[in-house]
């Protein structure tokens, strides 16, 4: 059985675009850059986001868009100004999807490569409650 998450990695065509998105989006603190060092495949960079370890490396763009993608907690309260930090980076944000009530607020968003992020301010547990309350109050 595995004990949790060990990191994400991205791809990224531009590094310095991509931190852009990790600190000002999702308020990443860079920990590494290899620079001229290479350990790995490529050029990279680890960051936190809170206590996930989020990496990214030099190499070429998705080639298509799909939903997979890696949601991030936000707080209720930091939604919005976070929405304007998309926003300002000039980001992509797909449509809303339908929601019931109750299972948080979410925006989805591609990063310059094409990776689907998303901001959600839900958790597994109310999520859950409100799944198992069926469909009432469902328009």
């Amino acid at each position: 059985m595995s004990s949790g998450l060990s990191h994400i990695t991205f791809i990224s065509a531009d590094l310095d675009r991509m931190q852009r998105v990790l600190e000002e989006v999702l308020e990443a603190r860079c920990v590494y850059a290899s620079g001229a060092d290479q350990f790995s495949l490529s050029e990279e960079r680890f960051f936190l986001v809170g206590d996930v370890w989020v990496a990214i490396m030099k190499g070429e763009p998705l080639e298509e868009r799909t939903y997979n993608h890696v949601a991030f907690k936000v707080d209720e309260a930091a939604f919005d100004a976070r929405v304007a930090r998309i926003e300002a980076l000039g980001l992509e944000m797909r449509p809303a999807r339908p929601r019931v009530e109750g299972e948080g607020r979410s925006v989805y968003f591609h990063s310059p490569d094409g990776h689907l992020l998303e901001l959600h301010t839900g958790t597994l547990e109310e999520r859950l409650a409100r799944y198992a309350r069926g469909r009432e109050g469902v328009a």
